[in-house]
């Protein structure tokens, strides 16, 4: 990410202030899973050149095995973003071998009992989604019937995955974690109404906002839902069940970058635990807070299962007082 003063117009020119390279995609929601004594796998596809070898190095020092395809004839791709001290960031997007799949990509994927299998949003807009496709055909439409759970977290760009694929995704019936817009976009793709009459200002309507968004969304994807909203923390709903509220653990925001992809690792790492979604939810919610406040150059890093279990169990985000409810002890 480069931080500079104001965009530039065409043909213009600007200096960058701090530049700050890290490894994007996938890789923060697996490096909160590892950081919570889950193995982590990825199963994408990784190119050969500058950028696939900042990949590969940034796996091997979480300690995440790449079980994919490699490609030899291109580099893995690239995302400029642009910070110009607005709420509103810039990307400029170079494609490259993870958008060069086919259906066969993910043909040996073979998730083991118990595992989770994430699908990131970003893969769902190149080639490659032909691949993840065919995986969900293969996962069928009764989550009952999966010896894995599927989790995934659509991007806001979801307006521009086709139909044929979205129907697919849904019809799998797969656990959806998504931030507010993400949820709201996907709503809008379904033809879902939410009664968004109330006042969306923290203090005033947002709570029912959230809870009407998450019931008429949740009750039309049939599947079980987490939408997140920061501080607020998150609203849960599993099928035939009612929507509940999971707090968060504010903090001082001091990050650049969104901590949804730890939120979202460190849900997954929890249900291969067995606890249950709201449990996960609440550990996720008190792994994000911290990892915002141990961010390194901006960008959220995951803490340990210790950290993240000692927020969610005991004090909140000032270390003091108790969290409503407790998140207990996993499932066997």
């Amino acid at each position: 990410m480069m931080d500079i003063d104001t965009l530039p117009t065409s043909g213009g020119f600007t200096v960058a202030g701090d530049t700050t390279p890290t490894v994007g995609g996938s890789y923060r929601v697996l490096q909160a899973v590892g950081a919570m004594g889950v193995p982590a796998a990825h199963a994408g596809i990784i190119g050969s050149g500058i950028w696939a070898t900042t990949v590969r190095r940034a796996f091997d020092e979480a300690d995440i095995r790449h079980i994919g395809p490699d490609r030899l004839d291109a580099d893995s791709g690239f995302r400029l973003v642009f910070h110009d001290g607005t709420d509103r960031k810039t990307f400029v997007a170079r494609y490259g071998a993870e958008a060069q799949g086919n259906e066969a990509t993910f043909a040996a994927l073979d998730p083991l009992e118990g595992d989770v299998v994430h699908i990131s949003g970003n893969t769902l807009l190149d080639h490659t989604a032909a691949g993840i496709d065919e995986f969900v055909h293969r996962a069928g439409t009764d989550p009952k019937q999966r010896q894995y759970r599927l989790v995934i977290n659509p991007t806001k760009t979801l307006s521009l995955v086709n139909d044929h694929l979205l129907e697919d995704l849904v019809l799998a019936r797969p656990i959806w974690s998504c931030n507010r817009q993400e949820a709201q976009t996907l709503a809008d793709r379904l033809g879902v109404f939410v009664d968004d009459s109330a006042t969306l200002t923290v203090g005033g309507g947002f709570d029912k906002s959230m809870q009407a968004l998450c019931e008429a969304l949740g009750e039309a994807l049939r599947a079980p839902l987490v939408v997140r909203a920061g501080s607020r923390g998150a609203w849960v709903r599993e099928p035939g069940g009612q929507t509940c509220h999971i707090e968060g653990f504010p903090t001082k925001a001091v990050h650049t970058r969104s901590a949804g992809g730890c939120h979202t690792g460190v849900m997954c790492a929890m249900l291969v635990k067995g606890w249950g979604l709201c449990d996960a939810t609440r550990i996720a919610n008190a792994a994000a807070s911290l990892a915002i406040q141990n961010n390194v150059d901006g960008v959220p890093v995951a803490p340990s299962y210790d950290e993240a279990i000692a927020l969610a169990d005991g004090n909140d985000a000032s270390g003091n007082g108790n969290v409503a409810g407790q998140t207990g002890s996993p499932a066997e």
